[in-house]
């Protein structure tokens, strides 16, 4: 079993600045993740051709499973507001997170997050190098599934936390106790804008992979995470394999982890 996540950056390239749907579902399909979370996913904007990125990816994925959600309606950095549940099937423009499964899905669960009452320097990548600006932030959601996995039923999210310092934790707990009302065992497939050990440390949950996974022309720092609950991790697979390659859109990498397909000894960090 292959978990992934991945925050697309709305599938724009740092080298020529475009976004294109083929690239992108190529580089998907490569990923060849059973289960794969989406952060910065566009539906309907201008900027990224008015596509669907998060029904790319299950094209690509060959998966009949996918929802997209969106945090907000508009465009981030321009003019937007907080999405609603109703907003879900609208034809406005639209940007959130995604979860793309080739196992079926019993239950989808959608919880929303506040975005943090105050404005945030934030680093924005460009072709040439990276700039900063005093950004307002964003509301956030946590997309569940309860999936019919190999395993049994596994719940497996993602979410893509504030870039707001302290305001992230507390969204962070709020994920945690959304999700602890969803059968075990449980996986986060994240990015957190939280590096490192940092979400093991404030959920209490275990890291899957350690590795950088920003910026992803060189990455120095891991904000993208596969998380397991402490709860019921024991009914887990051990990890196989870990991988996170370079694409040719993104400032993030992909993190990809590759479960056994027999529980075994679980190796976390």
């Amino acid at each position: 079993m292959r978990l992934g996540t991945f925050n697309l950056m709305h599938g724009r390239s740092l080298t020529d600045g475009l976004v294109e749907t083929g690239r992108i579902g190529a580089a998907i399909a490569e990923l060849d993740a059973d289960v794969l979370g989406l952060q910065e996913v566009d539906r309907a904007q201008p900027r990224s051709g008015h596509a669907d990125l998060a029904g790319i990816a299950a094209d690509a994925l060959g998966a009949r499973h996918a929802m997209f959600v969106p945090a907000v309606v508009g465009t981030p950095g321009e003019a937007f507001r907080a999405a609603t549940d109703d907003d879900a099937d609208g034809v406005d423009p639209h940007y959130g997170v995604a979860l793309v499964s080739r196992y079926p899905v019993l239950e989808w669960h959608i919880t929303r997050l506040p975005a943090a009452p105050l404005r945030a320097p934030i680093m924005i990548p460009g072709p040439k190098r990276m700039h900063m600006m005093l950004l307002d932030d964003e509301p956030r959601v946590l997309l569940a599934a309860v999936v019919a996995t190999p395993l049994g039923r596994v719940t497996i999210a993602t979410t893509h936390l504030s870039f707001v310092p302290g305001w992230n934790v507390r969204q962070l707990q709020l994920v945690r106790r959304a999700l602890r009302k969803l059968p075990a065992p449980r996986l986060l497939l994240a990015d957190l804008n939280l590096p490192g050990g940092l979400p093991r440390l404030f959920s209490g949950w275990h890291r899957l992979a350690g590795v950088p996974t920003y910026p992803s022309p060189a990455p120095q720092v891991q904000f993208d995470h596969v998380l397991a609950d402490s709860r019921g991790i024991e009914r887990l697979p051990r990890v196989l394999s870990v991988d996170s390659p370079r694409l040719p859109f993104s400032d993030h990498r992909p993190l990809v982890v590759t479960l056994r397909d027999r529980p075994g000894t679980l190796k976390i960090d």
